[in-house]
């Protein structure tokens, strides 16, 4: 009976040990954080509020999901040393704060994605707002694919949002649930802030998606990603050529240009068929790489 008792206390102070090994105190003794990363994080300046059990909980999912997603949170570090010094200037220049780069990763893992629903390119426009926001889409072109033209159509949208909502966050938000959606749900509830409001299971996972790829992508090393700079994915420098007229045949323009067209493609992902007809005079850049393709 004394030996039982005795392997009891043993397992009982086995168990208590390995439970500090798991949790840390964060700043009193009924306040846990999961060893690995610290609570206090803020979206754009605004804290999250990680005294809430529930945000606790759902900040926590997203963490463990992307720290043990290995293969995409690989490939979207590889390629933000790719796409990132193309957004950031441009959410500078527009005054929209720099996390927003991380939006555009759980949108398209920074790829030109097409989901279900008929949204494309990195920051996942559907039709109609891309040409609300003066994007060209059509058969031929479609600017949801250009990842300038792109970020700069998401930046007026976020600005948009900022103005309705004053919070960051709830522009966010919104990126995913729509401004209506945010604003009628607001109402309904009678709150005012992303963290208290009830959402569909998608918009109540956004902004903690995007709270976790920010932490653990600006930290990769800590988080076991440790990639050598050599292994990340780089941009190859193009030079930019303005066409006015109609191509008819943009595989013998590529060749014209020294490429071909698989690497005219590439560069150039807006471009969406075989030709590009502009009657009208309009004027496109043409990206044309000048390194990257050939023997050293």
């Amino acid at each position: 009976m004394k030996k039982h008792m005795k392997k009891i206390v043993i397992l009982g102070t086995v168990a208590l040990l390995a439970s500090f090994l798991i949790y840390g105190v964060v700043s009193d003794d009924t306040k846990y954080s999961p060893v690995g990363y610290s609570l206090k994080m803020d979206f754009s300046g605004e804290e999250v509020p990680t005294f809430m059990a529930d945000v606790q909980e759902r900040l926590d999912k997203e963490m463990i999901t992307n720290m043990n997603y290995h293969t995409n949170t690989t490939l979207v570090i590889k390629r933000a040393n790719k796409v990132f010094p193309i957004i950031e200037p441009i959410l500078a220049k527009y005054g929209v704060p720099d996390d927003f780069k991380y939006l555009a990763v759980i949108e398209s893992s920074l790829v030109n994605a097409v989901s279900p629903a008929g949204a494309r390119g990195v920051w996942q426009f559907m039709p109609a707002t891309a040409k609300e926001k003066g994007m060209e889409v059509s058969d031929e072109v479609d600017e949801r694919y250009h990842l300038e033209k792109s970020t700069e159509a998401a930046c007026k949208y976020l600005l948009s949002a900022k103005e309705k909502f004053g919070s960051w966050t709830l522009a966010a938000a919104s990126y995913n649930g729509g401004m209506n959606g945010i604003s009628k749900k607001m109402e309904e509830q009678q709150v005012d802030n992303y963290y208290d409001l009830l959402l569909t299971e998608e918009t109540s996972r956004y902004v903690f998606r995007i709270l976790a790829l920010k932490e653990i992508m600006s930290k990769s090393d800590k988080y076991g990603f440790s990639i050598p700079k050599e292994a990340l994915y780089y941009t190859i420098p193009t030079k930019k050529i303005v066409i006015d007229s109609s191509i008819t045949d943009l595989a013998k323009f590529a060749k014209t240009q020294g490429v071909n067209y698989k690497i005219l493609k590439i560069h150039n992902p807006w471009l969406r068929d075989k030709k590009l007809t502009n009657t009208s005079g309009k004027k496109y850049e043409i990206e044309i790489p000048t390194s990257g393709y050939n023997k050293q």
